[in-house]
């Protein structure tokens, strides 16, 4: 499989699952209604894992470009496939919010709350502060790349029959999912930690296209935050750990 194909199918199963659980817990007439920032974080955390654990061996599962620029600032992906991988996974997310509409199309109707259904797509805070805003984002991806790369230890290393191989942390997709789940429950309560810029602007996008009903808009005046916060995390991170030596 063309490994920027392998990354549009992770990022999408990533959304299906991960937007699915938020849309579970926040539309009215769900069976999961009101269940709780718990079930949203794990859901998140699963849906991680299982993208994670599907596309590894082809792609290495990045589906967030704060990933992929982190693993090409560090020596371990070209930066000449990174734009690609970029695009797959904002497509990838566009994708996967369409099939969430699809699943809960009857939901969108009888669910009042228009930032309830856009929160089923993308982030938004819980307290509008800018500045405050724009730090959790870079500590939520600094914690994500940084763990990431602490967890795979060696990134060059090589691999061996009694390792699976996948690229985002060397003890496999579990531990990448508990770590999103600990940031979620952790640092997650001021942004809604989209800590990936494909995760919250593909949906956005798809928010803004699609014919939702009641929707309302899809303030654009935040969707930077969780593009560039991201990034900004994702390179402070990758320059702490070579700082450090690679432990």
């Amino acid at each position: 499989m063309y490994p920027p194909l392998a990354e549009f199918i992770g990022t999408a199963l990533l959304i299906i699952l991960g937007n699915g659980v938020v849309a579970t817990v926040l539309l009215n007439r769900s069976k999961g209604q009101n269940s709780g920032w718990i079930v949203i974080t794990a859901g998140w955390a699963l849906a991680v894992f299982v993208a994670v654990f599907c596309v590894a061996r082809v792609s290495g599962a990045h589906l967030n470009p704060a990933v992929s620029i982190a693993m090409a600032i560090s020596g371990n992906f070209p930066w000449a496939e990174v734009p690609a991988y970029i695009v797959a996974q904002i497509l990838g997310a566009i994708v996967g919010s369409f099939v969430v509409w699809i699943a809960f199309y009857p939901h969108w109707k009888i669910t009042e709350d228009a930032e309830l259904k856009r929160a089923c797509f993308c982030t938004a805070p819980a307290i509008r502060c800018i500045p405050a805003n724009l730090v959790c984002e870079i500590i939520g991806t600094f914690i994500l790349i940084f763990a990431i790369f602490c967890m795979k230890g060696a990134v060059a290393a090589p691999k061996s029959d009694s390792v699976f191989p996948i690229d985002l942390g060397a003890l496999g997709a579990l531990p990448v999912g508990l770590l999103v789940w600990a940031i979620g429950l952790s640092l997650g309560g001021p942004t809604g930690y989209a800590i990936n810029p494909a995760r919250d602007l593909g949906p956005r996008i798809a928010h803004a296209l699609m014919p939702i009903a009641g929707k309302g808009g899809s303030d654009w005046s935040y969707a930077w935050i969780p593009v560039v916060g991201p990034v900004i995390g994702a390179v402070l991170a990758t320059v702490a750990y070579l700082a450090l030596g690679k432990f």
